[in-house]
């Protein structure tokens, strides 16, 4: 195993004296030691250097590219990620980020500069293996002084440990400092490759990943190999100073397991997938881990895994020490939508008709909030099951109703009916109209039909589309108000389903290949704006307080021209912080999964906490592509995003108060 420290500004005791430094002067740093701040994933900081009076003096202090120039040592032909995500952390007076290129990055907080970064097994004279940049990192500390900290991070499908303080491997953790995440941990088998695209978490020095065994079967389509039988996503607990396995939970019951019976006619046997791609979130206090599960196989298709399929679109709690569950709460019964819960719920503490109650909300694509009691998982107000609609497709398994939460109130559009169409002009109305009558569509939860069938048409229109509603970057919670901000936006899908093409293929049914819904004349899509928003929900009484739109960068669009219109936001993926004294989100990169071409928006802005309204702004080189992240060094407060773009390499931006 290799790793690198520079030499100058880089020697161990420099570094080990900022450590120092940084332990002796807690009252002057305050760190963002998680993803999201915390392991509960509220994305909240106390600061408040950066308030009313100084918002405007903020200014971009450094940058740093995806893939630092001392990397080109080792990567010489290495580009800047288009589509980079990370959110770096800041723990023990350094900051630490997922390279472009797959490997930790340890910089200088309050210049960007490199420190040190890990370098992974390779032979000389030939370049080390490159793999995939994740969401974020885990930090972990342990005994007085926090003597032994570490940093835990993927790399390829390696789950590997490195000395916070230099970078340097622990040559008896798992094999030379990484684990194989193919090889540990699984009895299914059949496990060729391994992603995850999001990290670990560490719950009392318990090293827990989710992640995605190859072959994955999301987004079969009818010019893929699609089967119905995959690697489960099992979830694995690792000890976090020895690297030993110990214990994994099946997300696929095996025979005799709780769930089984979910599985209709044996389908636990060879489906799969049903873990979690996305963030995970933790009590410390409980020692619990909280896991927000994907769909099983086949993201549009069920027939062959009849039944609810637990614990596919489960928020799960498990027991961090032992992998036992403690308590599921199922959002989504037998998917066929490719409703993945996608981000890390958020623990929050809120007072309910006077009682004190220790809450779990978790966002959706659906656009809805599931708020439950992170202890028991019983819902905090009633979630019912209500009817939904049926569909027409051979050999499918349908549920007949789904949990639909009486409180808080949807955040976004939900289904699609004539109401809902852009009507600022009876012309656009009309070419909206004209445009989803192409189309199968209806209510949330109208599932998808055969392509060219007199029901199916063209394809069932999804809204919210396959990226939400809310996505992985989730929503961000102020515990001295109890609000929860939620950023969502309109990405429509239109859903088909065909035979596929591919001669191996044993799937009956699979997704047409189709481009992203637009709207008329080119329009992100044929529905009123905005088209993203930001939402105030009062978590204590479950009421939605405002909505605004986040940005307005379409306005200057030749379909509006003439028209005296209200903001109608920026399409794109978004995310939010929330300080003591604002809400920062960006307008979202042009680029990633569901982003059309030509959307995004490269505007950084502050709201305003009580009313939304828009405080401060700042175009960015790109747009923002992660979660932002805040910390103070030195008595100065840093707020730091990953922008990026069909034309812009990824690189970290950090901004300051002059």
């Amino acid at each position: 195993m290799r790793r690198t420290m520079l030499p100058q500004a880089l020697a161990l005791a420099a570094v080990v004296a900022a450590w120092t430094a940084a332990g002796s002067a807690a009252d002057k740093n305050h760190e963002w030691p998680a993803y999201s701040g915390d392991k509960g994933s509220t994305k909240y900081s106390s600061l408040e250097q950066i308030n009313k009076n100084t918002i405007k003096g903020l200014k971009i202090a450094w940058t740093q590219s995806s893939v630092p120039a001392e990397l080109k040592t080792f990567f010489p032909d290495a580009q800047g990620s288009a589509n980079w995500q990370n959110t770096p952390i800041m723990a023990g007076g350094l900051l630490y980020m997922s390279s472009a290129v797959g490997t930790v990055v340890a910089l200088d907080p309050a210049t960007g500069k490199v420190v040190w970064f890990d370098v992974p097994s390779h032979e000389e004279g030939k370049p080390p293996a490159r793999a995939g940049s994740t969401r974020g990192v885990a930090y972990w500390a342990n005994g007085p002084g926090n003597n032994d900290a570490r940093i835990f991070a993927m790399n390829g499908p390696n789950l590997i440990a490195l000395n916070a303080k230099t970078g340097k491997r622990y040559p008896s953790w798992g094999d030379g400092g990484q684990i194989d995440l193919t090889k540990v941990g699984y009895d299914r088998g059949g496990v060729s490759g391994y992603r995850n695209s999001s990290g670990p978490i560490v719950v009392r020095d318990v090293v827990v990943v989710g992640g995605v065994p190859a072959p994955a079967t999301d987004y079969l389509n009818e010019r893929v190999k699609a089967t119905k039988e995959a690697p489960p996503d099992d979830i694995r607990g690792f000890d976090a100073k020895t690297g030993k396995l110990l214990w994994t939970f099946h997300v696929v019951p095996r025979d005799g397991e709780l769930g089984v019976d979910t599985w209709l006619n044996d389908s636990h046997r060879y489906s799969g997938n049903s873990g979690v791609w996305s963030l995970l979130s933790a009590d410390e206090e409980l020692g619990y881990v909280y896991l927000p599960m994907e769909e099983a196989t086949g993201d549009y298709f069920g027939g062959t895994r009849p039944g609810n399929n637990l614990f596919a679109e489960t928020v799960l709690c498990l027991d961090a020490k032992t992998g036992k569950r403690v308590w599921h709460f199922q959002t989504l019964h037998h998917g066929i939508w490719d409703y993945d819960l996608p981000a890390a719920p958020i623990l929050t503490d809120i007072t309910v008709d006077g009682r004190k109650v220790k809450a779990i909300a978790q966002v959706s694509k659906q656009a809805y909030v599931y708020v439950l009691d992170r202890v028991t998982g019983k819902p905090i107000w009633p979630i019912e099951e209500r009817p939904v609609p049926k569909g027409e497709v051979p050999g499918e398994w349908y549920s007949p109703t789904q949990p639909i939460p009486t409180k808080p109130p949807a955040f976004d559009q939900q289904g699609v009916s004539d109401k809902d169409l852009l009507d600022y002009t009876p012309e656009l109305k009309a070419e909206s109209l004209r445009i989803i009558n192409q189309y199968n569509y209806g209510p949330l939860f109208t599932p998808p039909e055969v392509v060219g069938t007199p029901k199916g048409k063209m394809g069932t229109i999804y809204q919210p589309g396959t990226n939400g509603g809310a996505d992985w970057g989730g929503a961000a919670f102020d515990p001295e108000t109890g609000i929860l901000y939620v950023p969502s936006t309109h990405m429509p899908d239109i859903i088909g389903l065909v035979h596929s093409e591919h001669p191996e293929s044993n799937m009956p049914w699979v997704k047409r290949a189709w481009p992203k819904m637009l709207g008329p004349q080119g329009l992100p899509d044929p529905f009123k704006p905005p088209y993203a928003r930001l939402t105030a929900i009062d978590l204590n009484k479950g009421d939605i307080l405002w909505q605004v739109a986040n940005g307005d960068g379409i306005r200057n669009h030749p379909a509006f021209k003439g028209l005296n219109l209200p903001p109608i936001g920026t399409p794109g993926r978004n995310a939010a912080i929330v300080t003591r004294t604002f809400v920062f989100m960006g307008e979202g990169a042009d680029t990633g999964v569901g982003v059309p071409a030509g959307f995004g928006g490269k505007m950084f802005r502050a709201f305003d906490k009580k009313t939304g309204a828009i405080v401060w702004e700042k175009e960015l080189p790109a747009g923002v592509s992660n979660s932002p992240m805040t910390y103070s060094v030195n008595g100065r407060q840093f707020i730091v995003v990953a922008v990026s773009g069909r034309n812009f390499p990824g690189e970290l931006v950090a901004l300051a108060a002059e």
